[in-house]
């Protein structure tokens, strides 16, 4: 676990340090320096390039962690790999065709009341685009247990430009119409880094003929798209279907509490960055007692680490919108479900890298796709019945009929789960301290209630937890803090 836990640990700073900055665009910058309509299309350009990119990319950036082990000879390694810098761009030429081909009866899906959006349709396919290749080379990068780099251009890079500019839009050197291409350019700048980095990291020869293994390779990219698009569309889905259904400044409000909600992910994009790799391994080297202690490992810390987050975020939400302009309202129910399912995700563990790294994906094709055909009908029935908060019932219910699947297929088919005694004490310690602080606010500013009471919270988690051993390899952390080690 040392490579996992070093590198979990930079990269949880790493992610910390975007999701701080993300904060900030999205609860001051956006807020303050752009109207709500120019606010909710760009989350809506975003948004729609993250459910596009998936298809585009066709599975390849989990294809290439799972077979990119399993190649022992050098001409396989660079055939595999010029396959899989192709495949996407046949997915994009045939994506770029059918788009211009029927590019006017797309504008004509936003005739009626979000005309805004019309401009900058063509927009959102090169934002996939530059999205898939990120992936696929951030990938190649994590395959060689190198993910730090791709990590801080993940979720460092694209945000500090984000703020800058936005502060170019609030100086008015920039127009909103210019914010919008500008980000455009720096998605595909990004990519063009990671390329440069990966390819660093591992020459290959261009090889323009098939590995041996081209049918399996190709029939797991092809379930794996499917499979990942499922996903996508559980996370991203009903904020683009709120656009179908309400005006599109309600993309931007559902947006800002989803996001913030979205904080309590941060221990687990940490953690998987270097987990997926390592579990294809020890599924292509059949280590299943090593397999199975990651799996509880990885369960455990992630809830503990993320059940923090949720408590500070729940106790201190109410204090945060008093410093956001008042046109955007908290919507309590959208950040209390967004974030338990959030949470759901952290205490699966490596779940998806054991299925995904597995013969057994293909179950999770089949149960995805009734996933998300019921995630489609509950948005189609709830948003217009209760507005942005019927997105995230809608969400929440598929996000956890989905995660409950996952956890049977993999005990089921690997005769292992990722609970014990300590799980369950984790969930009651996490729920009384979302009851035990929830009402209770200091009666000083807003910022300062926040600050204090985080600070009160924190120390009263790290007290309860590490006199109680929930984790011991938080408590060992923890023990070398004094040491400076």
């Amino acid at each position: 676990m040392g490579v996992v836990v070093n590198q979990t640990i930079q990269n949880a700073i790493i992610t910390c340090m975007g999701f701080g900055i993300g904060a900030i665009n999205t609860l001051f910058l956006f807020t303050n320096f752009m109207d709500e309509q120019h606010y909710g299309l760009v989350s809506y350009l975003i948004t729609a390039s993250n459910l596009i990119w998936p298809l585009m990319a066709f599975g390849v950036h989990n294809t290439l962690v799972k077979f990119f082990s399993s190649y022992l000879d050098q001409e396989q390694q660079d055939r595999f790999l010029t396959m899989m810098l192709i495949l996407p761009l046949l997915i994009a030429l045939i994506l770029g065709i059918l788009g211009s081909f029927f590019y006017t009866t797309i504008l004509d899906l936003f005739s009626d009341k979000n005309t805004i959006v019309q401009p900058y349709v063509w927009t959102i396919f090169i934002l996939a685009f530059a999205v898939s290749y990120f992936e696929i080379f951030f990938a190649w990068s994590k395959v060689k247990l190198k993910s730090v780099f791709g990590n801080i251009m993940k979720e460092l890079f694209l945000r500090l430009c984000i703020s800058i500019l936005l502060f170019l839009v609030y100086f008015e050197i920039l127009t909103v119409e210019q914010f919008v291409y500008a980000l455009m350019s720096a998605y595909v700048l990004r990519t063009g880094i990671m390329q440069a980095y990966a390819l660093k990291l591992h020459r290959f020869k261009p090889r323009f003929s098939l590995p041996d293994n081209y049918i399996s390779v190709l029939k797991y990219s092809g379930l794996i798209l499917i499979a990942g698009s499922v996903a996508t569309l559980l996370i991203d889905l009903d904020k683009t279907m709120i656009e179908r259904y309400l005006l599109i400044e309600n993309v931007a409000k559902y947006g800002i509490c989803a996001y913030i909600a979205s904080v309590i992910i941060i221990p687990s994009r940490a953690m998987h960055q270097i987990t997926y790799p390592l579990t294809a391994k020890l599924i292509n080297e059949k280590a299943k007692d090593q397999l199975r202690d990651l799996y509880k490992k990885s369960s455990l810390n992630l809830l503990v680490t993320s059940g923090l987050l949720f408590v500070l975020i729940t106790c201190n939400v109410h204090q945060l919108f008093e410093i956001i302009p008042d046109e955007y309202e908290l919507f309590i129910w959208v950040v209390i479900l967004i974030g338990s399912a959030k949470l759901f995700d952290n205490l699966l563990g490596n779940n998806n890298a054991i299925l995904y790294s597995s013969d057994y994906y293909r179950m999770v094709l089949y149960i995805g796709v009734g996933m998300a055909i019921l995630t489609v009908i509950l948005n189609m029935l709830w948003i217009p019945a209760f507005g942005v908060t019927g997105a995230a019932i809608a969400t929440c219910i598929a996000v956890f009929c989905y995660n409950f699947a996952k956890l049977w297929i993999v005990y089921a088919k690997f005769g292992m789960h990722p609970f014990s005694q300590k799980t369950a004490l984790a969930l009651v310690l996490i729920i009384a301290f979302v009851f035990g602080f929830y009402f209770w606010e200091l009666p000083l500013h807003p910022i300062l209630n926040i600050i204090l009471k985080s600070v009160l919270i924190g120390l009263a988690y790290a007290i309860v937890f590490y006199t109680l051993k929930v984790s011991d390899d938080i408590n060992n952390l923890i023990q070398k803090i004094p040491r400076g080690a």
